[in-house]
């Protein structure tokens, strides 16, 4: 059973709703310890001072911020403490916004709220009032003495509560090279037939579909070696040759949906390459 990490309050006006916060995912990712490859024994890190070469005592170590090469500002536990938020155990909301206009670049992690003992029909209120608004709102929690931005909303028979990324934390496409220029807008036929690929693969999002197929494959990996079984690894498929016509990929794409074949760009590429070796043959 779950444990509930937070206990505290959705506020909004003068409402103040009784909650618990749980983590509302379980990110499974395969996580390797650092080994002596001779023995399988765990690696030990030293913290090393650059300087002299010498361990340091972990009671010797501080806090430093470079501002400029070479020249370090050493800053105490007690001058950051004064920053410290005070953990207020509440969710202010500041503001309800619409949901399209939050995108997703700017969610970090999501939790479930849960209404507290006696706080079901408030709850409830709450939620429902969101739901049929379809409404988000914008609020602060302290979590781990950190204060963060985040997102209250309905999903499911729950309201979720997002941790958000500020504004100056989104880099700007300006400064991101590569940005595609005017004049790399798509013709009338290119546009039109993209539109059609895009609708004939167009389906309902269903998230148990897709796996983590590497995760899967690295789990079955260690579970053989475990049991001591060999372990035969099939070499990789060279990647097919790039298609430069961009007609011929669209059209070779199309027919493949036209079929109820859903392929990858890259297997369609190929097959629009194999046809057009054949025309000019």
């Amino acid at each position: 059973m779950a444990r509930a990490i937070w206990s505290g309050s959705i506020s909004f006006g003068l409402v103040n709703v009784p909650v618990k916060l749980f983590s509302a995912v379980s990110p499974k990712e395969v996580r390797f310890h650092m080994v002596h490859d001779a023995d399988g024994e765990r690696i030990k890190l030293k913290r090393i001072c650059s300087a002299d070469g010498k361990e340091v005592p972990y009671e010797h170590i501080a806090k430093g911020y470079e501002v400029s090469p070479g020249r370090v500002v050493m800053i105490t536990e007690e001058e950051l403490e004064k920053f410290d938020p005070v953990a207020t155990h509440t969710i202010d909301i500041e503001e309800f916004v619409a949901l399209p206009e939050i995108d997703p670049i700017y969610y970090q992690s999501s939790y479930y709220l849960v209404p507290d003992r006696g706080a079901a029909r408030a709850y409830q209120l709450l939620f429902q009032a969101m739901k049929d608004a379809n409404r988000v709102g914008l609020a602060r929690i302290v979590l781990r003495t950190k204060q963060s931005l985040c997102a209250v909303r309905p999903y499911g028979k729950l309201l979720t509560l997002s941790t958000m990324l500020y504004a100056d934390e989104i880099n700007s496409q300006s400064e991101i090279e590569g940005v595609p220029k005017e004049e790399a807008k798509p013709k009338g036929r290119e546009l039109q037939m993209a539109e059609q690929l895009v609708e004939s693969l167009a389906a309902r999002f269903q998230p148990e579909k897709y796996k983590d197929e590497y995760r899967e494959k690295v789990l079955a990996l260690i579970k053989a070696k475990a049991e001591g079984r060999e372990i035969k690894v099939a070499a990789r498929e060279r990647p097919p040759a790039k298609v430069v016509n961009l007609m011929d990929a669209l059209k070779a794409s199309l027919s493949a949906a036209d079929k109820g074949v859903r392929r990858a760009p890259a297997q369609a590429a190929k097959s629009a390459a194999g046809k057009r070796r054949k025309k000019s043959a």
